[in-house]
């Protein structure tokens, strides 16, 4: 009888792992939000925006013992370090925002500016710039020497009316 039970409960455990294994285990809550996302028929970044490797030649150049290190383009955006004395001090970056249109909602209300571009502080470390209702352009303190200061002052170092020009 005691082995007679044994195999009962062997056979049980057997169909048990049995089933637990074959069915379908329900999506998580990241594979749940990507398919309803992509059944909706969303994108991360739409299909005209611009190569990150255009916005490159409007970076600032290496200058007064600050080198420009560019660290990473893709569509729609592209981010260089600014180094100092080998150390980060500032992330210089450029994004198309046209997958994301409300990002332009923080200028609305700006009053300072930038070479006739609209500036919107983000935060204790960082600045942007708004150009042609399009294109962000920031510059995000990695230093706690880096100043708002300092970031208004690379931000001008940009080319943003070459930036402009990509909207058209």
């Amino acid at each position: 009888m005691f082995s007679l039970r044994k195999l009962f409960a062997s056979i049980g455990l057997s169909l048990l792992l049995l089933l637990t294994a074959c069915s379908a285990a329900p999506p998580s809550d990241f594979q749940q939000a990507q398919q309803e996302s992509t059944e909706r028929g969303a994108t991360a970044v739409v299909k005209d925006a611009e190569q990150g490797s255009r916005f490159n030649k409007f970076f600032p150049s290496p200058q007064d013992g600050y080198d420009v290190v560019y660290t990473q383009e893709k569509k729609g955006f592209a981010e260089a370090k600014l180094k100092q004395n080998g150390q980060d001090v500032a992330m210089l970056a450029v994004s198309d925002i046209s997958s994301t249109p409300t990002t332009a909602d923080k200028f609305a209300d700006s009053t300072d500016m930038v070479a006739g571009y609209p500036v919107a502080t983000q935060g204790n470390t960082a600045t942007a710039v708004l150009v042609a209702d399009r294109f962000q352009v920031k510059v995000l303190s990695r230093s706690p020497d880096f100043s708002s200061g300092d970031r208004l002052v690379w931000l001008e170092k940009f080319d943003l009316d070459g930036i402009a020009t990509l909207a058209n």
